[in-house]
């Protein structure tokens, strides 16, 4: 007699997850247009109304799953500041340059953020989670930019036009074929700073 496994339900964290991930592999797949309960709960493998057991709808599913990959960037951010080691401009230039390597570069994460950018014109929810997620972003940034340079003359403007410039080169480098490598993103991203630095 063979021992057959025991039937287990997955955890409730695990499976909000779970949906969490497959919202964001439905928007890189399929986009903004795609998106519905059906699609994600058919791509986390569960029935339909297990969606709304942990969100309020596919709103709700997709303002989180933008929350969600806001951190995974951030997480990748912090441990290519924290291998940087202690030197401040060794950590500002870690920052920039995260974004032009796995896991940030990557055709499908560029795939749902524009499913999701094309979102906050008409949703809300999401638009608030996107004004988050690039606020905190700039926030570090310019953190990072007075611990190395506490005399600049204005850290907010210094990030955000930092910011600008890599946004442009990890959509390039995201979508493929770039006209140039991520060697050449990161050299141009320490030669901004430092002429921002003056």
């Amino acid at each position: 007699m063979s021992a057959q496994p025991a039937f287990t339900r997955a955890d409730p964290d695990e499976r909000r997850q779970s949906l969490i991930e497959a919202t964001a592999r439905v928007l890189a797949d399929k986009g903004a247009a795609g998106v519905s309960v059906r699609a994600i709960c058919a791509e986390a493998g569960v029935s339909p109304g297990l969606l709304r057991h942990y969100f309020s709808g596919v709103s709700e599913a997709i303002a989180e799953t933008y929350r969600w990959m806001g951190a995974r960037i951030a997480q990748a951010l912090d441990a290519a500041v924290a291998d940087a080691g202690p030197d401040p401009r060794a950590r500002v230039l870690a920052y920039l340059t995260a974004s032009f390597r796995p896991p940030i570069a990557s055709p499908d994460l560029l795939a749902s953020y524009v499913a999701l950018w094309s979102l906050t014109r008409s949703d809300s929810s999401v638009a608030g989670v996107r004004a988050e997620v690039y606020r905190d972003y700039r926030a570090d940034l310019e953190k990072l930019l007075v611990e190395w340079r506490p005399d600049l003359a204005d850290p907010a403007l210094a990030a955000i036009a930092l910011t600008a410039l890599i946004d442009g080169l990890w959509l390039e480098l995201s979508l493929g074929d770039a006209p140039f490598a991520p060697e050449q993103a990161s050299e141009l991203a320490e030669a901004w700073l430092d002429r921002l630095a003056g």
